[in-house]
């Protein structure tokens, strides 16, 4: 699928797409002004090895950002290592980033490279820098002041040859204020901000973006889909859109699973979107209990029975998945 007014091209060949764009700013998908100054502001930023703060909402496309940031710098024939600071606990994460020496702690039976070391000559992005234990944020404050670090359980400085990305979607000022974040870190990483915007500021942007994702789903799931109808679109543009790109990338993908035809229509569109869209529910000849019980029908026969995959597209808890089935008669 491709755009005739030469602004975005959507390549077909989905293997050649990853090869031509996996890394760079062709990859950002949309025209509204105020993307462009974004993409622009993050292209000045590349000929510099300066530290890069990346704020936004989440789902908004933080990494990939700090992905074309890389490849477009100095440092691109270089690794790009990326972690998230939210996903793991202190001792964890200290031990990811910076590694260990055998013997450091029980469990640790051999030596191991952090991501600092692994990330030599390249990029560290560290998503979620907010979330970071403050004992580990003197850590990396060494790193950024030295150039040095040291693998738990060594006394042996290493160095450090990387360019530091971070990425959040708090407010620091106000964590460092309450005491949250380190003032002098804060500082070190608040080099050049660049602020992300929401999907629900660029709403221009979703047809493109909705296109794009039709084209990767279609591939997928093997359909062909000719067009969209001009309620759908409208329905898309009218959502406030809190998990972003992330979220309309889901909603796309449960739609064309649910699409039987060659067009996307409001029909294909969760419930909630459609009953936004009026200040009523129209009467219909379908209770709602028949049309949940279809829609998992049709998710869980896309994912071939895995419970825990349709748990993820309908965006409901495992448990909730097992007791909808006992409910229907599903299991």
């Amino acid at each position: 699928m491709s755009m005739s007014n030469g602004k975005v091209l959507l390549i077909e060949n989905e293997e050649e797409e990853e090869i031509v764009h996996e890394f760079s700013f062709e990859r950002i998908i949309g025209q509204s002004p105020l993307l462009r100054h974004t993409v622009a502001l993050a292209r000045k930023v590349t000929a510099s090895d300066t530290t890069v703060l990346l704020l936004g909402e989440t789902g908004t496309g933080k990494e990939l950002f700090a992905r074309a940031i890389h490849a477009h710098g100095s440092r691109a024939g270089y690794p790009f290592m990326a972690i998230n600071c939210s996903a793991l606990s202190k001792n964890i994460l200290e031990s990811e980033l910076f590694g260990h020496k055998a013997g450091a702690f029980t469990g640790a039976i051999k030596d191991k490279r952090g991501l600092i070391e692994a990330a030599a000559g390249g990029s560290l992005f560290l998503d979620e820098i907010g979330e970071m234990h403050l004992e580990l944020q003197a850590k990396l404050l060494r790193v950024l002041e030295t150039r040095q670090f040291f693998k738990v359980g060594s006394t042996v400085p290493s160095e450090a040859n990387i360019r530091i990305i971070s990425a959040t979607n708090r407010h620091l000022e106000t964590d460092v204020g309450e005491g949250k974040f380190r003032e002098d870190l804060f500082y070190r990483l608040n080099v050049f901000t660049i602020e992300i915007p929401s999907l629900r500021a660029r709403k221009k942007d979703i047809p493109l973006l909705t296109e794009y994702f039709i084209n990767h789903f279609c591939r997928k799931l093997g359909k062909h889909i000719e067009g969209m109808s001009r309620e759908f679109i409208e329905l898309l543009e009218r959502q406030h859109w809190k998990g972003n790109i992330r979220e309309l990338r889901n909603v796309i993908e449960r739609a064309l699973i649910l699409t039987e035809g060659c067009e996307l229509t409001a029909d294909s569109l969760p419930l909630e979107f459609q009953a936004e869209a009026t200040d009523w529910y129209p009467n219909t000849a379908f209770d709602l209990a028949s049309i949940e019980k279809l829609h998992i029908q049709r998710v869980l026969k896309y994912t071939k029975g895995n419970k825990v995959e349709a748990a993820r597209l309908l965006n409901i808890g495992l448990t909730t998945v097992y007791r909808k089935m006992e409910e229907y008669g599903l299991l």
